[in-house]
């Protein structure tokens, strides 16, 4: 089986999360499968998170690591914005 790329976008559970701190949680609890954290705008002031980590190209993956990311402190949501091939 072959790896693809997931990208996440991790919506903080309040105004008050420092996306920053946020960001260096994910990378921390998913290790080197990150390939890149990045801030987004959203609106009116308010910051998400877009990941990308690889994964196995195997059934359940993706959600199993959709499941940990809404695990982390500070995390209110978490969806899926598109999965790719590696």
């Amino acid at each position: 089986m072959g790896k693809v790329a997931v990208t996440f976008r991790i919506l903080p559970d309040g105004t008050e999360v420092d996306v920053a701190d946020l960001a260096t949680s994910v990378r921390s609890t998913l290790g080197d499968r990150v390939r890149d954290v990045a801030v987004r705008p959203i609106a009116f002031g308010l910051k998400a998170l877009e990941a990308t980590v690889v994964v196995e190209d195997a059934e359940g993956e993706a959600e199993r690591v959709e499941g940990t990311l809404r695990g982390i402190a500070g995390v209110g949501a978490v969806e899926t914005l598109g999965v790719t091939l590696v």
